[in-house]
């Protein structure tokens, strides 16, 4: 069996990925060359000021008609003068610096970063929502504000009071701005922090991403309060969210294309905030993006697949919202990671045939605190922010050599051969250094077809695996997951299913797998879902297994699973499925832990009428691309979210069954 990263690694790169190889030993080629050295202590220069990256630019996109497709790459910065490394300013000095540069720069509040490390904060009694770094929340369609269930359905916001053993519906509010128009806006996620629900959209109509603020008020009441509009290209995926939260610090991750970048217009194609109001027009945005919090390595730019690619920190406190933004340059292909203290942005175009040593990725590391970016050139890519932990000084991420990033539907695509890199925080620098030879540990090659790889960062483990058969044995289907400790050397577990892998997430210290027995999607009907229970301990093994006849997951974000332990021990997920009942109805299907044995807790289900209800009204982001059903766990009480229906269960027995329900559908506006 092949296997590139084991074979084709050297200390430049992985060598010709065109050219298979065999066998875990490093080619000749390969080594003879030293092993890289990484630039530790070392950041990513800036640009000293608007002039000179309206040059810079100019000379990378200026002449790509003339350029052949594998151009060499363009040391954009390499004249630039080296800024010094600088505290997290209180005030943002690069805003300063290009002020008293005497630039066109618009002026517009902002604020550095208040940022404090949430590990060591006890999860939240409002946490609701699956997340994969505690104390980061992650945008969502549905969120716990005291009492209160604030749901973001099809462009409206709704308030439910779930306090005493109260259920009922307060309010509801469109998701947008009073007086705008939003068409082609799709409201996306939504996070709450402190009274203030956030909804996040973005808008192909504005170009941009649109964020409005809203007042939770004492009673359950929904007050609108504002919209902002950030400039930037799309940023959906298939799996991920966009949005961040940390304190009262929200954080976006948004690409910009500069495809269509003009050295005469630049703020048109830079991120830019404004705070809409009716009549507002293209001048009222104001750049929050300085020339001179946009960085860049010599080596790292090719004029045909550039991108910027922003962090932008909003804070909620105070009566304006206040942003501030800082970019690297980079390939278009991207995934994105946010950790407790660092943003992370992984970029890469296809191998160049003229240069098969050279790295084809960058991860660039973006401090939340305001310091300067570092990188390291690395080979591969990751399918999703799943592939990535930042722990104990180190970073880890799940690579393949034929994945494409997360942009839109990309990670949804055959990722090649894998390999775990593992490199310490340190070696990130300047963007000269590159990841070691031995930084590169080769996995198995599990992935022979288009399968999707799901995978998860678990304690101390890795596991992952792929959503359809991974190879055959005698002709007969064989369906395996992997598990592995990350910081240690030892033997990767292979552990065998009796299913493909759709989902994996944890069980507290330990793992669940889960997915169908099929992948014909013409026999949905005769599938069944598998729920696989791992013991991670002294090693991997499978503990416990429970089949679900006649039934699929709805929804494979990393939301739609959420588990509730009771103890070290036991414990209590929800997973919505569509049931193969003859009427396809949406349910949350429950399960019981013991001890890692997986036995049925029953299901909350819409009603039969759900189908047919009643006219919405709706009139924007009509449809559920987040998913519309969610298990929720608020204290010892558990729901169902289930589109327009919240559905309460009561412990009967060892099962789940039905209390009360609410349904919340709005009434379509009848027009006079």
């Amino acid at each position: 069996m092949k296997s590139l990263f084991a074979a084709a690694l050297s200390a430049a790169a992985l060598l010709a990925l065109a050219a298979p190889t065999v066998g875990r030993a490093a080619t000749p080629a390969a080594a003879a060359r030293p092993p890289a050295t990484a630039a530790a202590g070392k950041t990513l220069k800036p640009f000293a000021s608007e002039r000179e990256f309206r040059r810079a630019m100019a000379r990378l996109l200026g002449s790509n008609a003339s350029r052949r497709h594998y151009a060499p790459p363009v040391p954009v910065a390499a004249d630039a003068p080296a800024a010094p490394a600088a505290p997290a300013p209180s005030v943002p000095a690069p805003l300063a610096a290009a002020a008293n540069k005497g630039t066109t720069l618009d002026r517009i509040q902002v604020t550095g970063s208040r940022i404090q490390s949430p590990s060591a904060e006890s999860p939240s009694a409002d946490t609701i929502t699956n997340v994969q770094t505690q104390g980061v929340d992650e945008g969502d369609i549905v969120k716990k504000q005291g009492d209160y269930l604030i749901v973001l359905r099809r462009g409206r916001l709704f308030s439910l009071d779930t306090g005493g053993d109260r259920l009922r519906a307060v309010s509801s509010i469109d998701a947008f701005a009073p007086g705008s128009d939003p068409s082609d806006t799709w409201y996306d996620e939504m996070l709450v922090a402190d009274g203030t629900v956030v909804v996040i959209g973005y808008s192909y109509d504005r170009g941009g991403t649109e964020i409005g603020l809203f007042d939770l008020q004492a009673g359950g009441g929904l007050r609108y309060r504002a919209t902002y509009q950030l400039r930037s290209s799309d940023y959906y995926s298939a799996r991920n969210y966009a949005s961040r939260l940390i304190g009262k610090t929200l954080i976006f991750y948004a690409p910009m294309s500069l495809e269509d970048y003009e050295t005469d217009r630049p703020d048109a194609r830079l991120p830019a905030l404004r705070h809409w109001r009716n009549g507002a027009t293209p001048a009222d945005f104001r750049r929050i993006l300085p020339a001179t919090a946009i960085y860049t390595a010599p080596g790292l730019l090719d004029p045909h697949d550039v991108a910027l690619h922003a962090v932008t920190q909003c804070e909620l406190g105070g009566p304006r919202m206040r942003c501030r933004s800082s970019a690297v340059l980079g390939a278009d292909s991207r995934t994105f990671y946010v950790s407790e203290d660092a943003v992370y942005v992984w970029t890469s175009r296809d191998p160049d045939p003229d240069h098969p040593g050279r790295p084809n990725a960058a991860v660039f590391r973006m401090p939340l605190d305001g310091r300067p970016p570092s990188a390291l050139r690395a080979s591969g890519s990751p399918v999703d922010q799943m592939s990535f932990l930042q722990r104990d000084g180190w970073l880890n991420v799940l690579v393949g050599n034929d994945a494409e990033g997360e942009a839109m539907w990309a990670s949804r695509t055959r990722t090649g051969d894998l390999a775990l890199l593992r490199v310490r925080l340190s070696e990130f620098g300047d963007g000269r250094g590159i990841a070691h030879r031995a930084a590169y540990r080769p996995l198995p090659q599990a992935n022979i077809y288009d399968y999707d790889l799901h995978a998860r960062f678990i304690g101390d483990w890795l596991v992952f695996g792929f959503g359809g058969y991974w190879g055959d044995k005698d002709g007969v289907d064989v369906k395996r997951a992997f598990a592995l400790r990350y910081a240690r050397r030892e033997p990767v577990s292979t552990l065998r299913l009796a299913h493909a892998v759709e989902r994996v997430d944890a069980l507290g210290p330990d793992a669940i797998l889960i997915g169908t027995d099929r992948d014909d999607e013409e026999q949905v009907s005769t599938r069944a879902l598998h729920f696989t229970s791992l013991r991670l301990g002294a090693a991997a093994r499978v503990a416990g297994h429970h089949l679900q006849t006649g039934a699929t997951q709805s929804d494979d974000r990393t939301h739609g699973f959420f588990y509730r332990p009771e103890d070290a021990d036991n414990g209590l997920l929800g997973l919505p499925v569509i049931a193969d009942d003859g009427d396809g109805g949406a349910r949350v299907l429950f399960l019981r832990n013991r001890r890692l044995d997986l036995s049925a807790a029953g299901a909350l289900a819409s009603s039969a009428d759900a189908g047919r209800r009643r006219d919405d009204g709706c009139v924007v982001s009509c449809v559920d691309w987040y998913g519309d059903a969610r298990p929720i766990f608020a204290g010892q009480r558990v729901y169902a979210l289930l589109g327009y229906e919240l559905v309460e269960g009561r412990r009967d027995g060892g099962r789940i069954v039905e209390r009360r329900r609410l349904d919340f559908t709005p009434r379509a506006k009848v027009s006079r």
